[in-house]
């Protein structure tokens, strides 16, 4: 099953049997990729041969979407800008205050601006062997391809890049790469991307294609069947202000709400980012795509007590010139500037010196939390590693390293109380990046027709393990670059359709739905708020399913989760009144939605028997230590399918690489 060419036939996929209770089969999902096409040229053909919308038609088709980050807010912008009725929401204030605007690092492009031998191939096959060679190698093409587009764009519209010295963009490294190929602007990369993307969403508000409803968090969708084929005609918002629920119908839906990191209740996203958008397209048919695939970024801040309620993020651009250590001996509490050179274990060097600091990061948190659990952890609960910048500072200069770094420097400093210049930063894996989400074909299009994903909502490009400052990449080409090609093509043979009347049936049971949901929740009168039950969900899947797994653990989280379920909805208590701004309500919604999703991400966990990428069995390990995959009967993408309760289809995606042959990673 390793490669294929347009000339070879691909051999036939079987379902492997799943070890978990209640998962049985389901289909094998069609990617809709052009057929007798190299991967490497199946955008530009796919994109040769779609269908298209005169620019006359276009103001009459109505598209809605959902979120307001640098994916949806990109598309929003762009499908306005191209002549269609665009009606976009936020549960924000403002479009610019969306999480993408948190992001730090880096944009990827392969622009081959270095002269270090860089290409469209090298990130092709950085992306894919980053992802453990469990993601779709013709959206890699894609991603690398338009990566150029994406610099050029964003530079026009107002992204203020770092420039060398002579006016050229500067360029850094990043994880699990040996060239230069991620643009940035100090530590505030996702920041002015996401209010440079703004800024041109605004311009389509001012000039009346875009319609913008702040305050807005999407409840339900509206949804038709014929033939047993679905098709989405709108969506349910609830207003957060006062608590009303509207209906809103269209041609096409957008759904570019994020990731799920959240459900681990501690993570480096902010607070209200949730699953709640996902989720309910889940409940209404669109598949869940390797749930399990997640993210433990390597340098977070480490907890450093009980009452804390997330973790920070510090960009993987330190890592080009801090060096991560641990001390040789366990518990060793010293002043990390007065142990000697010999007695420091610079792990990642010494365990991987091809890429040393720089490896992917699955695998330096997997040997983070290794230290950490043979008791070298330092830090006051012991839970961390160092990163240090003392070398970087005698070697380059504290000016250089602060021109670099600054404002990460300072936000450390004012999250921890120590100066990262004088004292070795201490850092963690914590729960960052989504690499699951709903499934979607070539034309990120969702298993329903007229419903489309994008962003951290799909699961597309990233396989087992994201590249860092591939997240920032892959929204803006979702966003820019894909979706006004994609959603057209989907439209072009709807011409004449008029979208479905505000008074319909359909509307009418989706409002419905939506509010016996709400009724439900508030109907409970139990003991507990909701963050009670969100904390106890997190510490499971840390446990069952975090940085490594193994049968017996997740087979015990997913009673353990289905327990807490019971409780949930016999003792969950919400305060005030559901017509009002009610910030509990929309919690207890979030995390019986995180209940949902994070049973699911066990039993994806569970089922997968082997190890790749940032899933990682402890099961399942070579003899070296390192992940093993599992090529002959896991190179597939599980989508998921509600079977009724405890039961669930697993469908399936079979993966075939053809430029980027399957290998086992190496990064030594």
């Amino acid at each position: 099953m390793s490669t294929h060419s347009e000339t070879v036939t691909r051999p036939e996929f079987q379902h492997p049997a799943s070890i978990v209770p209640g998962v049985v089969p389901g289909t094998i999902l069609e990617s809709h990729e052009p057929k007798g096409v190299p991967t490497k040229e199946m955008w530009q053909y796919h994109k040769d041969h779609m269908e298209l919308v005169s620019p006359l038609n276009r103001r009459k088709f109505k598209v809605l979407v959902v979120g307001t980050g640098l994916a949806a807010g990109a598309a929003a912008a762009a499908l306005g800008e191209l002549g269609y009725t665009v009606k976009a929401f936020t549960y924000h204030d403002a479009p610019r205050r969306a999480h993408s605007i948190a992001a730090q690092g880096g944009v990827n492009s392969a622009r081959g601006k270095k002269v270090d031998n860089d290409g469209a191939y090298r990130h092709v096959k950085d992306t894919v062997k980053g992802g453990d060679y469990r993601c779709r190698e013709s959206d890699c093409w894609r991603l690398a391809y338009e990566s150029v587009r994406v610099i050029d764009h964003m530079n026009a519209i107002g992204a203020p890049f770092a420039r060398e010295y002579g006016g050229a963009l500067a360029t850094r490294s990043f994880g699990g790469v040996q060239v230069s190929r991620t643009y940035y602007t100090r530590g505030q990369t996702g920041q002015q991307l996401q209010l440079s993307t703004a800024s041109a969403l605004q311009r389509q508000i001012h000039l009346g294609t875009v319609e913008i409803f702040t305050h807005n968090e999407m409840v339900d969708l509206i949804i038709t069947e014929t033939d047993g084929e679905k098709r989405c005609e709108g969506v349910v918002m609830r207003n957060l202000i006062n608590g009303e629920l509207t209906a809103h119908t269209g041609h096409a839906v957008i759904l570019a709400t994020g990731g799920y990191g959240n459900v681990y209740y501690m993570s480096t996203l902010a607070k209200n980012s949730n699953a709640s958008a996902i989720m309910r397209a889940y409940d209404q048919g669109a598949y869940m795509a390797s749930p399990s695939f997640i993210q433990f970024h390597p340098t977070g801040l480490p907890v450093n007590s009980e009452w804390q309620s997330k973790t920070i993020l510090m960009s993987e651009s330190l890592r080009n010139d801090g060096r991560v250590w641990s001390p040789k001996e366990p518990k060793d509490d010293r002043d990390p500037n007065t142990i000697p050179e010999e007695e420091r274990d610079y792990f990642l060097e010494r365990r991987y010196p091809a890429f040393g600091n720089l490896v992917p990061r699955d695998v330096a948190s997997r040997a983070i939390s290794q230290q950490i659990n043979a008791g070298l952890g330092v830090g006051p609960l012991h839970n961390s590693a160092y990163l240090d910048f003392r070398d970087a500072i005698e070697r380059l200069g504290k000016d250089t390293i602060k021109e670099r770094y600054s404002n990460l420097f300072q936000m450390y400093e004012e999250a921890i109380g120590e100066d990262p210049y004088t004292t070795p930063m201490r850092i963690a894996p914590t729960c960052h990046f989504t690499m699951g989400g709903l499934w979607t074909d070539f034309n990120e299009m969702t298993s329903i027709q007229g419903l489309f994903a994008a962003g951290e909502a799909s699961w597309t490009y990233h396989g087992a393990n994201r590249l860092g400052a591939n997240s920032l990449l892959s929204a803006s080409v979702d966003g820019w670059f894909t979706l006004p090609f994609s959603v057209p093509n989907y439209l072009g043979p709807l011409l004449g359709t008029e979208r479905m009347a505000d008074n319909d049936p359909v509307v009418i049971e989706a409002v419905n739905r939506a509010q016996a949901r709400i009724d439900k929740l508030m109907s409970i009168n139990g003991n507990h708020g909701p963050e009670y039950f969100h904390r106890k969900l997190g510490d499971i899947l840390y446990f069952s399913c975090g940085v490594a797994r193994n049968k017996k653990d997740l087979a015990s989280g997913i009673e353990k989760i289905r327990e807490l379920r019971k409780d949930f909805w016999s003792n969950l208590r919400i305060t005030g009144e559901p017509h009002e701004m009610n910030q509990v309500l929309e919690y207890a919604n979030r995390v019986a939605d995180y209940i949902e999703l994070g049973e699911l991400m066990c039993v994806d966990a569970l089922d997968r028997d082997e190890s790749c990428g940032a899933h990682f069995r402890d099961d399942h390990l070579s003899d070296e230590g390192e992940a093993e995959r599992d090529d002959d009967n896991w190179c597939f993408v599980s989508a998921w399918e509600p079977g009724g309760p405890n039961k669930y289809i697993r469908h399936a995606e079979p993966l075939y690489f053809e430029a980027i042959p399957l290998q086992t990673r190496n990064y030594k």
